[in-house]
């Protein structure tokens, strides 16, 4: 099993930034791809970043240029820098470890909350 804990969330101004983090612990053997994920209320979740162990970064486009996700792959932690936030972004962000045969692991996730 392997256990994921974010941080990091909070309210902030739209144009503003927020920097999240997750750490995966336990056994993280064979972990090739972290990443996250955002769940708007109402809405279905949705990828928003993710990163594999060679380096290849995935955005999807509301991401691009806004957002950067990067690794630590010492301290088996993933982290989402965000950048000119805006109200959409609203959302519970969630972090995803994977298994090359697609064994999947999840955070219980970070608010983000961006509203003047």
């Amino acid at each position: 099993q392997v256990q994921l804990v974010e941080s990091g969330g909070g309210l902030v101004q739209p144009g503003g930034s927020l920097t999240l983090s997750c750490t995966a612990s336990g056994n993280t053997g064979n972990i090739n791809v972290m990443g996250w994920y955002r769940r708007a209320p109402g809405k279905q979740r949705d990828l928003v970043a993710a990163m594999t162990n060679d380096g290849t970064r995935n955005y999807e486009n509301f991401a691009k240029g806004r957002f950067t996700i990067s690794r630590d792959y010492a301290k088996n932690t993933v982290y989402l820098q965000m950048n000119n936030l805006k109200p959409e972004d609203t959302a519970v962000y969630v972090c995803n470890a994977a298994r090359p045969w697609g064994e999947a692991y999840w955070g219980k996730g970070t608010l983000v909350t961006v509203s003047s």
